[in-house]
């Protein structure tokens, strides 16, 4: 989703401003770096199994529609939802975290919105403490801390002794006042200046934190921090995860659209191929129709820097950030047009609809839990570029969960040196905000992409390829944090808008 003028000119002002780790940034969870509640999977996961009463229904019903809950009331809420967990093993309540974390469409990382993800890197970039704070357990905030890189986690914790849950609380709870208390004693133990902090908050009740603070931020601000922010003349940050309503259809008439006109364009693809008894002609053809039609009806705009550089040297072993199967294609299928396959993984072939289209395009499918199968399985595609084909390829090797580089894979780089072509790298953001690694359905969007000059392998050793690994995977994760705008042509050569 398009990043708001606030967000810009704070990330512009972290990237200007004093560095190091005596200045702070805390992130709460629920309502700022996540769209909604991570409590929510929680709570639908409990209601599934039949581990919560009417009683409990009723009472957090009220508790939620009345005014900004009290620490004393929060408390009571905590204790009454984990009662049930009371003598099972913290190892179980920490596996069914990271499972509502990131498992299935449902999965609360999916909600992650994806300015605050580019704010914490800034914040971690000028090598700031961040810190992210928040009401929520532990089970539900360290998956984030862990996938989001941030080392320091202030939470509300649950007790836990010889490796059980008491069905108690360790400690306060970190609502209001209890959040406030926990922030303060870090800064003062890390001999961080709260006056050089930053805190961002929605919530009513980190009114006082925003205040104790030298650089508040209101995100996305329930009322009485919106009124709190306006008089105080605090930055309002509006995120959007682009999250349809749940009475919403069209994501689904998205979607359809979307699978549909890949069929379509397969279609004539493969009538293309017939007549011209070359199925080149038809996988071109068919990319080619995909790329003009799918966008415009789905509402997913495109924008190119540097598509010069995807045209400078063919063949190539075209490099990609991979967040997401279909968006992934569609913004290949732009940048490079035509003359180009793929190397995917064999769990790819088994997918409806993209997996027998992509077999038909001749994709190289390779078998990742087997690594000798896997090295063999290059060969075909070794072929490829040398008659004169390029190949797209993930080097990350499978999708990653939040815009968050994974780590590369050395197939890639191993094809190139040994076709003795160039890699050229294309680093892709937005795209998991338009349909993230496990959901089913495409959202509206805008997604960016920087194609950076092309590598030559020529000489390459095996020792070199393991340094490249490294210094190419840093230069997507640069890219990202240091988005080429308009005004900033010259790393990549020029801009192309669509």
């Amino acid at each position: 989703m398009p990043t708001d003028e606030a967000t810009v000119r704070l990330l512009d002002r972290i990237a200007r401003g004093p560095v190091g780790p005596k200045v702070g940034a805390f992130f709460d969870l629920d309502g700022t770096i996540v769209d909604g509640y991570t409590a929510g999977s929680i709570y639908s996961h409990r209601l599934r199994h039949g581990e919560i009463g009417p009683f409990e229904i009723l009472r957090t019903l009220r508790r939620m529609r009345g005014p900004t809950m009290t620490e004393e009331q929060f408390e009571e809420l905590v204790l009454d939802g984990i009662r049930g967990w009371a003598r099972r093993p913290e190892e179980e309540i920490a596996a069914l975290g990271q499972r509502l974390f990131s498992g299935g469409p449902s999965g609360t990382v999916g909600d992650l919105f994806h300015d605050a993800h580019r704010i914490l890197r800034a914040h971690r970039n000028a090598g700031h403490t961040v810190v992210i704070a928040t009401s929520a357990t532990q089970f539900q905030a360290a998956p984030f801390a862990r996938e989001l890189e941030v080392e320091h986690l202030l939470c509300t914790r649950l007790e836990v002794r010889d490796g059980v849950l008491t069905g108690g609380l360790a400690g306060r709870t970190l609502w209001g006042k209890g959040k406030l208390v926990a922030v303060q004693r870090f800064a003062a133990e890390d001999g961080i200046d709260p006056g050089e902090c930053h805190a961002y908050a929605n919530g009513d009740e980190d009114v006082d934190l925003l205040r104790a603070v030298g650089h508040p931020h209101a995100v996305n601000p329930q009322p009485e921090l919106a009124i709190a922010a306006e008089a105080s003349g605090w930055p309002v940050l509006r995120f959007d995860s682009g999250k349809a309503g749940r009475l919403d259809p069209l994501p689904v008439v998205r979607t359809a659209t979307m699978f549909g006109t890949l069929m379509a364009a397969a279609g004539v693809g493969v009538v293309a191929g017939v007549l011209n008894r070359n199925r080149r002609t038809g996988v071109d053809t068919a990319t080619s129709l995909f790329d003009s039609v799918a966008g415009p009806l789905t509402g997913i705009s495109i924008t190119v820097h540097g598509e010069h550089n995807a045209w400078a040297v063919r063949p190539a072993v075209f490099f990609l950030n991979h967040q997401s199967t279909m968006i992934d294609f569609l913004v290949t299928s732009r940048i490079i047009r035509s003359g180009y396959t793929a190397v995917a993984k064999a769990e790819v072939k088994q997918m409806p609809v993209v997996g027998p289209l992509f077999d038909l395009a001749g994709v190289t499918f390779l078998d990742r839990a087997d690594h000798r199968r896997a090295v063999d399985g290059l060969r075909p595609a070794v072929e490829i570029l040398k008659h004169g084909t390029s190949v797209v390829i993930a080097p990350e090797g499978t999708r990653s969960l939040t815009p968050r580089v994974g780590q590369f894979k050395k197939g890639g780089f191993h094809l190139a040196a040994q076709a003795g072509v160039p890699i050229v790298p294309i680093v892709i953001r937005n795209a998991g905000e338009v349909m993230w690694k496990n959901a089913r359905t495409i959202r509206s969007g805008h997604v960016e992409a920087v194609v950076l000059p092309p590598i030559s392998t020529t000489g390459w050793t095996k020792n070199d390829i393991d340094e490249r690994v490294v210094t190419l995977r840093q230069r997507y994760i640069d890219t990202l944090d240091n988005w080429p705008g308009r005004d900033d042509p010259q790393r990549i050569g020029g801009t192309r808008h669509d």
